[in-house]
């Protein structure tokens, strides 16, 4: 997640909102007084409030269903409802630093808005590069270059912030969020904790049921045509994976070098499905499928979801059982 404009321009856009429209920014007229509010800047925190809490808070997911997470800029609008949110829920790393100032910046002005970063409730891994992947800025370099550039990478390289992407790291934002749901509206306290209670041992489940696929399995290895957003599943799980570009990459065009060496990998290793990702164009995915035979399948990150989805009331568990059968049919 990159700005595209200063930080300071972005801060007098706010003043500019606030002093001359008060009346078109997510207000609090428009919620209900009594509760307090909850604002995800993505889908699965948003989701695991909502199983949590109910109808009992307001409830706001910052990022449109069907856009792009990882290039989200935020407007004044949503600065100002970051600001007037209780809890404010946001995934962190170094890619969205951007937020950091912002909140920052609310913090020095007293903000009320209490802040969970999801990277700080779990044992957060750096993102890596694997064989044959390259990041951002590997496009036009010879071989001695991206030695030099895989160093330091090595040395700058960020936090991957998917962390909800492992069931059992979900267990721990799970929990989080209801201490903080319960410290802020404690008049709920019971319900929150016991929606939590409930919800984890369905993560439980969930943890059980991709152990009992991967463990089966004759093979270990994940290949993706694009981003790979699920190092912390494949940490908890034993996977080996080969991808196109690292999880937080704004890539999408990977060199003819990493084309080919994907497929190679998929022929060479017979292996049966290549991923792709949620919200993805699927264009590689299909140029590997056709030159190896390989079956095309979706593991969704839950990172964002379709409006279609999104209206349809799917949610995070919805799309880890879906996850685990693809992993079933490429794995076994």
């Amino acid at each position: 997640m990159k700005r595209i404009y200063s930080f300071t321009t972005m801060i007098l856009l706010v003043f500019l909102v606030l002093f001359s429209s008060s009346g078109c920014t997510r207000s609090r007229s428009a919620r209900d007084e009594e509760k307090i509010t909850v604002t995800s800047l993505i889908f699965p925190s948003y989701d695991f409030v909502r199983v949590i809490a109910g109808d009992r808070v307001n409830l706001i997911l910052l990022t449109s269903p069907g856009s792009e997470s990882h290039s989200f800029e935020p407007s004044p609008r949503d600065i100002i409802t970051i600001g007037d949110s209780d809890l404010f829920i946001y995934p962190g790393s170094e890619n969205s630093s951007w937020m950091d100032r912002i909140l920052d910046s609310m913090d020095q002005s007293g903000s009320r808005a209490r802040i969970l970063k999801l990277v700080d409730l779990v044992d957060a891994l750096e993102e890596e590069l694997v064989e044959g992947m390259e990041d951002d800025d590997d496009h036009g370099h010879d071989d001695a270059d991206l030695d030099d550039h895989d160093d330091d990478y090595e040395e700058h390289r960020a936090l991957d912030e998917h962390v909800w992407t492992s069931p059992k790291n979900a267990k721990l934002i799970v929990a989080a969020i209801a201490e903080a749901l319960c410290e802020l509206d404690s008049a709920n306290a019971d319900f929150y904790r016991q929606n939590a209670a409930d919800y984890s041992a369905r993560l439980d489940e969930m943890d059980a049921a991709y152990r009992t696929v991967i463990e089966g399995a004759k093979r270990k290895t994940l290949v993706f045509s694009e981003r790979f957003p699920f190092r912390y599943l494949a940490e908890d799980y034993g996977l080996e994976y080969f991808a196109a570009f690292p999880g937080c990459s704004t890539e999408t065009e990977p060199s003819a070098t990493t084309v080919a060496f994907l497929i190679n990998k998929v022929r060479n290793e017979n292996i049966p499905v290549i991923f792709h990702i949620e919200l993805s164009n699927e264009k590689l995915a299909d140029a590997i499928s056709e030159a190896t035979g390989a079956k095309k399948l979706l593991l969704h990150s839950a990172h964002n979801l379709t409006m279609r989805d999104f209206n349809s009331g799917m949610g995070y568990l919805d799309l880890q059982k879906a996850n685990v059968d693809h992993l079933r049919e490429a794995l076994w």
